[in-house]
């Protein structure tokens, strides 16, 4: 049965679940619900989220272009990381994107993969995550399809253009997961990860 976190809250990964290597983050999110009154002649942009994964080294960005996996760099070079594709929209039940991560196969100097979301041209659409309903993280094991912890966003994060939703990383050898949940005003990805360098 799946854990749900609470911001802040860690769970192992590795430590009940032997042998698991290989993990799928699922992120998801409903979009915008419109409303449709009598005068509305403007209709509201789908919102566009994009998931995107930052590899840090002892907590640093150490390759901007290389270790940061997007729907412009689907796979790291390592073959450890790789994103499913871009949702444009988040219509839709499930997961509205999905990053795999190879456990077994992520590089040693990687102590920390780090989940984060942003609003594609939130600054030009005037959108933020206060528009957003509904909005998770779950790690899911991909042998069995099961669903190992789920993050479930409740706070208020209006006025927030990108979101830090949380992080794999290791410690003491095993694989564990943290659930950050932390809002920002960075206007996109390009931004976002310079908090890192």
């Amino acid at each position: 049965m799946a854990i749900s976190l609470q911001k802040g809250q860690k769970i192992s990964l590795t430590k009940d679940n032997a042998g698991l290597s290989k993990i799928v983050v699922g992120l998801g999110w409903d979009e915008v619900k419109h409303s449709r009154g009598l005068f509305s002649f403007k209709s509201q942009a789908a919102i566009d989220c994009d998931a995107s994964v930052i590899m840090l080294t002892d907590g640093r960005l150490a390759d901007p272009k290389g270790d940061v996996v997007f729907f412009g760099n689907l796979r790291h070079r390592s073959g450890a990381v790789q994103h499913m594709g871009d949702n444009l929209t988040g219509a839709g039940d499930g997961d509205d994107e999905q990053i795999v991560i190879d456990l077994a196969s992520v590089p040693s100097q990687y102590d920390r993969i780090v989940v984060v979301v942003n609003i594609y041209q939130a600054v030009q659409r005037q959108q933020h995550f206060g528009m957003i309903e509904n909005a998770f993280c779950r790690v899911v094991d991909s042998r069995s399809n099961q669903e190992l912890c789920r993050y479930n966003l409740t706070e208020n994060y209006s006025g927030m253009t990108s979101m830090i939703f949380g992080e794999v990383y290791r410690h003491n050898g095993e694989w564990k997961f943290n659930a950050i949940g932390q809002g920002t005003t960075d206007p996109g990805l390009g931004e976002l990860v310079k908090m890192y360098l």
